[in-house]
Formats: C-alpha cells, structure tokens, sequence
C-alpha cells in the first residue's frame, strides 16, 4: 500500500512539473511581458500601419528597446501608434520611427531611427518624422496595372 502512495506522489510531481513547463513556454512564446510602470512613452502617427500590433517590439539598431502600447484611429483618421520604452532610453527629439518586417513576409515592428539634435524627446512627445508601413498588395497591383510607382509623365 505504501509504495502506491509513492509513486502516486511521484506521478502528481511529474505532471505538474510538466503544467508548469507548458505554462512557461505559452508566456515565452507569446511574448507576455511585465515592466511595470514608468517607461516612456511616445506617440507617432502613421498614414497605414500594415499588420503592425499591440505589443510589437520596438527596436533601435535591431535591439529591442521596448514594445506597442496601443494604436487608436485619431480624428484625422490616420493611426496613432503609442509606444512604451525603457525609461532610461534617451532619444533625439528629431528621431524617425519606421514600421519594418522581420524578413519578407513576417511579423512587423516599429524601428525607430536616431537624428543628430541634442533635445531629447520625454514622456508624452510625439514622433514626428514617421514612414509607414509598406502595402505589398498596393504595390503589385501598381506594378501589374502599369502605372508608375514615382508619378507620371
């Protein structure tokens, strides 16, 4: 009787090993993360954001450096896209935020691009010099109609 005991013991320790092994790739895997409060956040608007998403990462020089808070559709109906940033992140008040995709077709992300100023952006600015994300569909169907990507004659 005692050796049941045991190794029902043994059984219930190995599963819920295993739950908690599921559980923490499921958090990995889909990128959950707690900073708490007190990042910086920005703001930058942007004619069409593609497939970009709450909780993409923001990069600087492919380090990632924080991730979308939200994205709203301002009055002028154009997307605004906040972004939440390490606290400590000093950028200059004329950096570029750029929405990029890792590889041809995956996921996207906003790459922001350092100027030369010596003002640095706080809390609550906005990005001004922003490139939205490149329309594929667009594209092709520009390129297979034939008209001309750069204006015409």
């Amino acid at each position: 009787m005692q050796s049941t005991r045991g190794r029902d013991l043994g059984v219930g320790l190995f599963v819920m090993l295993g739950l908690l092994a599921i559980a923490y790739l499921s958090v990995q895997v889909g990128g959950l993360t707690y900073k708490g409060s007190g990042g910086m956040r920005l703001s930058a608007t942007f004619e069409e954001i593609g497939g970009l998403k709450e909780r993409a990462p923001v990069r600087v020089s492919g380090v990632t450096v924080g991730q979308v808070e939200s994205i709203q559709l301002a009055e002028d109906l154009r997307a605004t896209v906040i972004l939440n940033l390490d606290p400590g992140l000093e950028l200059s008040a004329d950096t570029a935020a750029a929405i990029r995709t890792h590889g041809l077709l995956g996921d996207q992300f906003v790459a922001l691009e350092p100027g030369g100023e010596e003002d640095l952006l706080e809390t609550g600015d906005a990005v001004v010099f922003t490139e939205s994300a490149l329309n594929l569909e667009k594209l092709i169907g520009t390129f297979v109609h034939g008209n001309e990507v750069g204006g015409g004659e």
